[in-house]
């Protein structure tokens, strides 16, 4: 049945987004590590602070936490789009390359048309509803942006839930096979006329 094949196929391939995004973690948690243990570097910010804030000693002190956490703040921001970034060229690549993924090759599953925009157009799709939307409601969270993150994490559930489902209506093309005129036939068969020929019906 295709469509569970699909299933299995995102799965692998989520599996290795998910791979990714814990050796992002790995190296922001070691990022962040070494900021915060890097004792002669903070010795001479704050030096510096206390030395121009006048004796204020407090307003030294909150300033310098306050540039800790933005630096804090802004490895993780990296780590979030770098994960973005990842995903989308990991499914733009392997498209343009293989014409499928690897989860869609390990379930003799290929996209078609092979063609470069259609690529480039289906892995920004999948990429934003996979992981960009829920980065940046993550994102938006860590900046303090609370209402607005749980308006975009809506949105991220939505767009999701929009690209998986419609794999299941007539024609079992994901939203990003519509936007990006595609369709995903297994390896023996042939779309013959267009993006929704050939599809199986099972």
């Amino acid at each position: 049945m295709l469509t569970l094949r699909r299933t299995l196929a995102w799965f692998i391939d989520f599996a290795l987004v998910g791979v990714a995004a814990a050796l992002l973690a790995i190296l922001t948690f070691h990022r962040i590590g070494a900021l915060v243990t890097d004792v002669p570097s903070l010795a001479a910010k704050g030096g510096l602070d206390l030395l121009t804030s006048r004796g204020d000693v407090i307003g030294a002190s909150e300033h310098l936490g306050r540039s800790l956490w933005d630096e804090i703040v802004l490895d993780v921001e990296e780590a979030f789009g770098a994960l973005v970034v990842l995903t989308f060229l990991y499914q733009w690549a392997c498209l343009t390359l293989l014409g499928r993924t690897l989860g869609k090759g390990v379930l003799g599953l290929q996209v078609t048309p092979r063609l470069s925009r259609p690529a480039l157009r289906r892995a920004a799709v999948t990429a934003a509803a996979d992981v960009a939307v829920y980065a940046l409601a993550c994102v938006l969270l860590i900046e303090g942006q609370f209402a607005l993150s749980v308006l975009v994490w809506a949105v991220a559930v939505v767009l999701f839930l929009a690209n998986a489902l419609t794999v299941f209506f007539p024609g079992r093309r994901s939203l990003a096979d519509r936007l990006a005129g595609t369709c995903v036939v297994g390896v023996f068969q042939r779309a013959e006329a267009g993006p929704t020929a050939g599809l199986p019906r099972g």
